[in-house]
C-alpha cells in the first residue's frame, strides 16, 4: 500500500510512519524560489528518487509550494484524460517572477500543463489580489478562463474593468464562498488533484509565519469530502521553519513578505500543532 511522501527541505515535518527524502542540501538553492538552471537539477533528480506510488507529498515550509508545480507535472505527464486543480491557499500565488519559479508564481506553469483542464484557488484573503497588485498578476492563465480565483472581503472590481470577471470570484462571507464552491465542485465528475497550503486556515486553528485566512477546519474537511471520489493526488505545505538565507536577492524579496519573527518557543508548539493538524488531513485525504 502506497505511503503519504515528505520532500525533507527544512526538518519541519515530524509525522512517523513515512516515506521521506533527504533535501535538506539544497534548502538554500530551492527555498522562496530558483533559477530554472536549478530547478531542472532538483526535478531531474526527483525524478531517479521518487517512488513509483504514494498518497500526499508533504513538501514543508510555503516557501515550498513551488514544488506543487512539479508534482502535477509528473501526474499530468501520465494522465490520460483531464483533471482539475484545487489550491486551498491565502494567496493566488500566479505573481510575476523574472528570476525563474518561485512560491508564488508556479500557477501559471500548472495552468500550461496538458490534460489540467482548470484550476481553483480557494479561501483568498490576500492584497495580491487587488488593484494594487494587478500589475505583479500573470494574466494569460485567467484570459484563457484556466484559472478561477476564489476571493474572500477583498475588492476584485480591477479585474472587471479589463474583461476577467469570470476569473475573479469575490464573496462577502466565507460561509457564501463555501456554498458556491460546494455547488461548483459537485458539478463536475473530474478527476482533482488537491494541494493544501496551511496559511488558509485562521490563526485559531494552526499558526504559519504568513499572512492567514480565514477558513476553519471543518471547511477544509468538507472540500476534501467532495473531491476525495475523484482525487488522483494531493500535497500539503505551509509549515513553519525558520532560516536565513545567504543569497541577498532572496533576503531582500521574502522580507518584503513581512513575515513576523517566531521564538524558538513557539515554533516547537507551533510545529507540535501543524504536525497534528497534518496528520488530521492526512487520514481524510487518504481514506479510501
Amino acid at each position: 500500500m502506497a505511503e503519504s511522501l515528505v520532500l525533507n527541505f527544512d526538518n519541519s515535518v515530524t509525522i512517523q510512519s513515512v516515506q521521506s527524502i533527504n533535501l535538506t542540501a539544497l534548502q538554500e538553492q530551492i527555498r522562496f524560489g530558483c533559477s530554472m538552471k536549478k530547478w531542472d537539477a532538483l526535478t531531474s533528480f526527483l525524478d531517479q528518487n521518487m517512488p513509483d506510488e504514494y498518497h500526499t507529498v508533504l513538501m514543508g515550509s510555503g516557501d515550498y509550494h513551488h514544488l506543487s508545480y512539479y508534482l502535477i507535472n509528473r501526474l499530468s505527464q501520465k494522465a490520460q484524460k483531464p483533471f482539475q486543480v484545487v489550491v486551498l491557499d491565502n494567496h493566488p500565488d500566479n505573481m510575476r517572477f523574472p528570476f525563474g519559479i518561485h512560491c508564488g508564481s508556479w500557477i501559471s506553469y500548472v495552468a500550461n500543463l496538458p490534460w489540467v483542464s482548470h484550476i481553483h484557488v480557494v479561501g483568498i484573503t490576500s492584497s495580491d489580489v487587488t488593484v494594487k497588485h494587478s500589475w505583479e498578476t500573470r494574466l494569460k492563465p485567467l484570459y484563457q478562463k484556466k484559472l478561477t480565483n476564489w476571493c474572500i472581503g477583498v475588492d476584485t472590481s480591477w479585474a472587471n474593468t479589463i474583461g476577467l470577471m469570470d476569473s475573479f470570484r469575490s464573496f462577502e462571507t466565507k460561509e457564501s464562498m463555501m456554498t458556491a464552491l460546494t455547488t461548483e465542485l459537485q458539478s463536475t465528475s473530474l478527476d482533482a488533484y488537491l494541494s493544501i497550503d496551511k496559511d488558509v486556515f485562521a490563526p485559531e486553528v494552526v499558526q504559519t509565519n504568513w499572512d492567514q485566512g480565514i477558513l476553519l477546519e471543518d471547511d477544509v474537511m468538507g472540500i476534501i469530502d467532495i473531491l476525495q471520489p475523484n482525487l488522483i493526488g494531493s500535497d500539503i505545505t505551509g509549515e513553519v521553519s525558520i532560516y536565513e538565507y545567504q543569497a541577498w536577492w532572496k533576503r531582500f524579496l521574502s522580507g518584503l513578505d513581512q513575515q513576523v519573527a517566531i521564538s524558538q518557543v513557539d515554533i516547537v508548539t507551533w510545529q507540535q500543532q501543524q504536525n497534528q493538524l497534518n496528520e488530521r488531513l492526512l487520514i481524510k485525504i487518504n481514506t479510501d
